[in-house]
This record gives C-alpha cells, sequence and structure tokens, in this order.
C-alpha cells in the first residue's frame, strides 16, 4: 500500500496553525503505484489536443509548365522551366532536390493525430497519480518544495471556495507553507528560443501545486493569477494535470469537500466505484513487498524441501600436448625428459657431452660405410653370390620342363 494513515488532519484555511477536524484516508490515496502506466496514458492522452498541419498546396515552384528535356542532351531527366530571358528558365522544378521544388515525402492532413485510450486505464493511471500525490519522498523528488508543508496530503477548509481575490490566495498559500515553491517557480521563468516567442509561448516555467476544490465560488477566478498554481474540479480530474510530463508526485492541496467526494467517487477496495460505472481500485498483487522476509520466514521454511546439494563440477579436459602437467599425470618422468632434452642444448653438461660423443661416433661410422673400393667389392660379392645361389636353385626346375617338352 502507498500509505497505511489512518486519518488525514483539516486545517483552517486562513490560519493554518488550527486544525478543525480529521477525515479518513480515503483508499484511492493508498492504491498502487504504477509509474509505467501514468507514462503511457500521459504519453496517448497528450497527442488528443494536437492540431492538424501539412504542407500547403500552393507551394513556391509550382507556378511553371516545367517537363523534363529528355535523354541525349547530357543533363538530368529532371522537370525544367521553360522559357528563356531569365535566370530561372532551364532549372529544376518540383522535385525535392530541386531549389523551389517540394520535400520529401510531404506531410498530410490526414496523419493519424489522435490515440483511443482506453477508459479503465486511464482511470487506473489517475488513481496512481493521486496515490504518488500523497508520499513525500515522490513530491519532493519531483522537484517541489514542501519543507514547510505540515503533512501530506495537504487538505484546508472549505472556505478557500469561496476566495475572491487573488491576495487571499497567495496569503493561504504562503501559510500552508507554499512560500518557498512560489519562490522556486519565479525563479525558473525563462524565455524560450526560436519561433516559439512568436507563437504564444514566449516563457516556460516549472508547475507549482494543483488545488482541487469540489464547488467553484469563486477559487479559479482567485488562483488563476499566480504563476505555476493550477486548479482542478474532483470530478474532472485530469491527468496531464496530476502528473505532468509523465511523471507522478505533484503537489496537491485538498479542499475539505473535495477530500470527502474522493470516497464517493472511487468507493473502497472492497466494492466497486459508485460514480463510476464498472470500475474497481487496483489492487496490489502482494500486502508485504518484502520478498525477502517473505520466503525466510517460519512458515515458508517449514513446508520446503532441504536444500539440495550442488553436483560435481567437472574442469574442462586439457590437451596433454599442450599441458605439460597434464602430461606428467599420465606419462610420470616427462617433466624429467623434458629437463633433460634441455640441458642436452648447454654446454658444460653431462647430457651435452653424451650428444657430442655420439655425433662423433656416427660420424667415424659414416666414413667407414663410405670406405672407396673395398666397400664396394664386399657389396658386389654378396650380390654375385645371391645371384649364383638363385641359378642353382632355379637349374633342376628347367631340366624337367625340357624333359616334358620333349
Amino acid at each position: 500500500m502507498a500509505t497505511a494513515r489512518p486519518v488525514v488532519s483539516v486545517y483552517q484555511f486562513d490560519n493554518v496553525k488550527e486544525k478543525t477536524t480529521t477525515l479518513p484516508m480515503p483508499a484511492v490515496l493508498t492504491s498502487a503505484l504504477r509509474p509505467d502506466l501514468v507514462n503511457y496514458i500521459h504519453t496517448n492522452v497528450a497527442k488528443n489536443k494536437r492540431q492538424v498541419y501539412a504542407v500547403s498546396g500552393k507551394h513556391p515552384g509550382y507556378g511553371f509548365a516545367a517537363a523534363s528535356w529528355g535523354t541525349g542532351r547530357a543533363v538530368a531527366r529532371i522537370p525544367r522551366v521553360p522559357g528563356g530571358g531569365t535566370n530561372r528558365s532551364g532549372q529544376a522544378a518540383f522535385g525535392n532536390q530541386a531549389r523551389g521544388g517540394g520535400m520529401f515525402c510531404p506531410t498530410k492532413t490526414w496523419r493519424r493525430w489522435h490515440r483511443r485510450v482506453n477508459v479503465t486505464m486511464k482511470r487506473h493511471a489517475v488513481v496512481s497519480a493521486l496515490s504518488a500525490s500523497c508520499l513525500p519522498p515522490l513530491v519532493m523528488a519531483r522537484g517541489h518544495r514542501i519543507g514547510d508543508v505540515s503533512e501530506l496530503p495537504l487538505v484546508v477548509s472549505d472556505g478557500a471556495q469561496s476566495m475572491q481575490k487573488t491576495k487571499n490566495a497567495l496569503d493561504m498559500l504562503k501559510q500552508v507553507g507554499c512560500e518557498a515553491e512560489l519562490q522556486k517557480i519565479n525563479d525558473s521563468r525563462k524565455v524560450r528560443g526560436g519561433v516559439s516567442k512568436i507563437r504564444n509561448r514566449r516563457y516556460s516555467m516549472r508547475r507549482g501545486p494543483l488545488v482541487v476544490y469540489a464547488e467553484d465560488s469563486g477559487i479559479v477566478r482567485a488562483f488563476r493569477n499566480i504563476p505555476g498554481v493550477e486548479t482542478a474540479c474532483v470530478d474532472r480530474l485530469n491527468l496531464l494535470k496530476l502528473a505532468p510530463g509523465g511523471n507522478f508526485g505533484r503537489f496537491i492541496i485538498w479542499t475539505e469537500s473535495a477530500f470527502k467526494k474522493l470516497e464517493e467517487m472511487y468507493g473502497t477496495l472492497g466494492g466497486s466505484a459508485p460514480l463510476k460505472k464498472d470500475y474497481h481500485l487496483p489492487r496490489t498483487a502482494m500486502e508485504n513487498a518484502d520478498v525477502a522476509r517473505i520466503i525466510n520466514s517460519t512458515e515458508v521454511q517449514s513446508v520446503l524441501r532441504p536444500k539440495l546439494e550442488p553436483g560435481k563440477k567437472f574442469g574442462v579436459k586439457k590437451n596433454p600436448l599442450k599441458n605439460a602437467q597434464i602430461m606428467a599425470r599420465l606419462n610420470p618422468g616427462s617433466l624429467q625428459k623434458r629437463d633433460s632434452r634441455k640441458r642436452a642444448h648447454e654446454k658444460g653438461t653431462a647430457e651435452r657431452a653424451i650428444v657430442e660423443k655420439k655425433a662423433k661416433l656416427t660420424k667415424e661410422e659414416s666414413k667407414k660405410n663410405k670406405g672407396g673400393k673395398a666397400f664396394y667389392n664386399n657389396l658386389m660379392s654378396a650380390f654375385e653370390a645371391a645371384k649364383v645361389k638363385a641359378e642353382a636353385a632355379n637349374a633342376p626346375k628347367a631340366e624337367e620342363e625340357e624333359e616334358e617338352g620333349e
């Protein structure tokens, strides 16, 4: 719930130090906060007051019977102004890339300017904006100066609805603690830049408090000339005023009768709204939003299964041909062999001496193998002996074949 205060104080409009009575907190001011819904509805509702604009049909540059010169003249095929005698003749016309031509994809009057917004969603957004106006952190986060305000929501007696003079309205605002707010508004006034200065939007300033009344007995006339201060009837609450820019948390000052009427309009969480057909206040999904406290409570933990132990984790398989430590596990002594090969390249080590000795022996043996004619004769005699042996073995077979042939 947005707030849990049971009652709200009502202050005398011309003497804020005096409390007249207390009122119960309406259920609408304890509804759930939906900043996403407020922003979405504000964006779409704000589009419904836009005016149509489009490129004029009598656009400069269309007052010529321009036509393309066609191909074969080494110029572009864009329409060109006919005639002669002026610098305009022969120039391009009509195209969006030509001087004085039309724009690309010109704006049309039949653009979809307005948006249809769901009624229930609009009501939910208004309810959420009203609920946020009762929380000082959200109101202060929006930029309002409420350090001197007694409490939120701020309710004044119905005598404020009968005020006729702006002077009396200013006195009331200063008494309720809005003097810093009014000073902030006056300091924020600045001149806009650009064309807006000649379109009735010369100055811009921040938004101030919103005064909500139930019956206009002069209150609108009294407050309308105070910079930044706006008024609204409780029967016609507008989201564009409750959440300017799509951000809820506006500082609202209620009159007593308007505050009482909230209960009549929106009802309670248990039933439907009396003055709004087929509408119920949005219900929160959880009464207690502290999820960690709920999960760790005795009631929940008593029915849960014990925590499962995490499964065995297997590391990434490593390649022993690239990883020396893995190779050492598979082939004990591989590290010693590697060190031995390394020392075989270092001078003065025993391993290096063995390598040099082997190299010397192999060199002498190679010289023996290359022993000139003696080696050659021994090699050829071996071939001759093998040849004689093969012929002797084949002689009996040849004689048998000859006898059979005869």
